[in-house]
Parts: C-alpha cells; sequence; structure tokens
C-alpha cells in the first residue's frame, strides 16, 4: 500500500512528541532543558533510514502507478470509433440540394418534414420489424444531443428516440416513433445466440458515405481489443460511419456489430457479438413494461447468392443521423 512521505513523517512526528510529553510528565527532562532538541536529533539519525527507505517504496509505488495509468489510457486511445462527422460545407451543400429538389418538386413518395441540420451519421440495424426497434452502438446515440433520425436506403427520414444505451458493450436500442413510417416484413436474416467461429467468412453493409456500402472479412479472433469477450475481431476494411453496421455470415445469421478499429493496424476492427442483444433485449423486458421487444425474423439469407442477400437485407440497415 502506499503511504505519502508526507504522512510518514508527520506521524513519526506526532509519535516524538508524545515520547516528549511523557518525559516531561514523569520529569526526566524539561521544556527548557536544552538536551530535547539533542534527544530529538538521536532519534532523527535512528530512524531516519527507516523513513527514506519508506520514502523510496513511496516513490516506486507512484511510478508504477503513473505508468500503469499512462499504458491503459494510451490503450484505449488506440481505438478509433467508427462515427462520421459532418462538416459544415457539407452540411450546407444537402441543404442547398434539399431546397432545389422542394423547389422543382419531388416525384417520390418521401414524406414531407424539415430537413435536420446532421451533424454525424453512422449505421443502425432491424432487430424487431414488428414494433421498429433498431441496434447501433451506444456511442453513436451520445452524439445526438438533440435530434436523433433514422434514414432507409431509399433516403426517407423518420424520427427516433433511444430506449436502451449500453455505454460498457458500446450497444444501444432506439425505436423509430415516426407516424409515416411504414412497417417492413420479418427480417431475412437471425441474430445469432452464441460466438462465430474463427476463420468464418462474413459480410458487412454499412453507411460510411451518403449510399449503402458492402464489405466482406472473417473472423481472425474470438475476443476483442485487450481479450474483452463481449466482443470479437474481424479482418476487413471500415470507416468513420461504420459504426453499428451488421456483421452477417454466408448462412445469414448475424454475428456481430461494428463498433471501432485499432488506430494505426490495416484490418483490425471490433464487433460486439450478437449475444449482447439478446441479453439487453432480456433487460428492457425486466425494467420497461412499455417497451415490447420481440426479435422476429425469417432467415432467407441461406442459400442464396450474395447479391440475392444484399437486396433482401438493404431494407433493414439504416443510416442513424442527428445533431
Amino acid at each position: 500500500k502506499y503511504i505519502p512521505p508526507k504522512i510518514i513523517n508527520g506521524n513519526f512526528k506526532a509519535i516524538l512528541n508524545e515520547v516528549e510529553n511523557k518525559l516531561i510528565a514523569e520529569k526526566v527532562i524539561s521544556r527548557s532543558t536544552p538536551q530535547t532538541q539533542g534527544k530529538l536529533v538521536q532519534l532523527w539519525h535512528r530512524y531516519k533510514k527507516d523513513i527514506a527507505v519508506a520514502a523510496s517504496i513511496a516513490g516506486v509505488v507512484s511510478i508504477f502507478m503513473a505508468t500503469a495509468v499512462t499504458h491503459y489510457t494510451k490503450g484505449d486511445n488506440n481505438l478509433v470509433n467508427l462515427v462520421n462527422k459532418i462538416n459544415q460545407q457539407e452540411t450546407r451543400i444537402k441543404n442547398q440540394e434539399k431546397k432545389i429538389d422542394k423547389i422543382a418538386g419531388s416525384t417520390s413518395s418521401m414524406p414531407a418534414r424539415a430537413a435536420i441540420d446532421a451533424k454525424f451519421y453512422a449505421t443502425g440495424f432491424m432487430i424487431d420489424a414488428t414494433n421498429n426497434y433498431i441496434v447501433t452502438n451506444a456511442h453513436v446515440v451520445k452524439e445526438a444531443a438533440n435530434n436523433l433520425i433514422v434514414e432507409n436506403n431509399k433516403g426517407q427520414q423518420y424520427d427516433a428516440k433511444a430506449v436502451y444505451i449500453d455505454a460498457e458493450k458500446d450497444l444501444a436500442i432506439i425505436k423509430i416513433i415516426d407516424s409515416t413510417f411504414k412497417k417492413l416484413g420479418a427480417m431475412p436474416y437471425s441474430i445469432k445466440k452464441t460466438s462465430a467461429d474463427l476463420g468464418e467468412s462474413i459480410f458487412l453493409m454499412g453507411f460510411p458515405k451518403q449510399e449503402i456500402v458492402y464489405g466482406e472479412g472473417y473472423i481472425s479472433a474470438k475476443n476483442g481489443y485487450q481479450m474483452n469477450p463481449n466482443y470479437c475481431q474481424i479482418n476487413t476494411i471500415a470507416t468513420e460511419g461504420n459504426s453499428g453496421s451488421p456483421v452477417i455470415t454466408k448462412n445469414g445469421e448475424l454475428v456481430g456489430i461494428v463498433t471501432n478499429k485499432e488506430e494505426g493496424a490495416v484490418g483490425v476492427v471490433f464487433a460486439i457479438k450478437s449475444a449482447n442483444i439478446h441479453s439487453a433485449v432480456a433487460e428492457i423486458k425486466k425494467q420497461k413494461e412499455n417497451e415490447k421487444i420481440k426479435i422476429t425474423s425469417n432467415p432467407t439469407l441461406k442459400g442464396v447468392d450474395r447479391m440475392s442477400q444484399i437486396k433482401k437485407m438493404e431494407g433493414y440497415v439504416f443510416m442513424i443521423k442527428g445533431n
């Protein structure tokens, strides 16, 4: 246990004062006796080596703790969250395009709504198509101080709210609360309750830009950064905007949610294991009776070619944006 040198010195002086007072009470010495100072000096010389050793140990412990803190802080800084921050120029261009579309008169069936001045965007995907619940990362939802918006692959935007946030696992569940949203059919993919196998091929879909982007890879480690068991490591390319992207196997099983990558390492991406989605839903059922989440799926991705899998999934993957 680390004991600061100041405390050691202070306790030692208190002990010396107590001894001095006792000797005075027993009339062994008096305060006016010039030998008092000599006694204190003798005691100091007698115990100064012990004090020096204690101080040295304290110094070593302090250096060790500082090094450990620096190491773990640096480790956290090696991870990069994959949220795409929208710069002001990009926002102005998008708002101008929307104004031009409005003036020209759009033929789209997209419901009329005021466009938000989005500050970021990332990805999310449906887990309950009956009640409109979507999974994404906790760090994505926390970016939205005012408005949280869900945008589908057709560019249609809908209001949403967060119903569950687990910062430790970096998992969030949001719900579309916009009455103009048309319900989707049962999800074409299932959500796996067990971990993916090492070396298993996967693909992901997300929004690192203003359209859905496809990527491929494989499970490269069963645990995440610093052996975190809630995550797995995948070898793939992921950039800002891919936070919340679903990780799917060739058989149409969702096995993870992309969250971050290791800075300076090529292809080292981390994903939350899909089992945590089931745990989160179970926790919500216990805590929030008004939130009725039921993971419903009609796994139709197995046995079909990749292009058909992508087409079936596109409508269930969303851009998450806000300000």
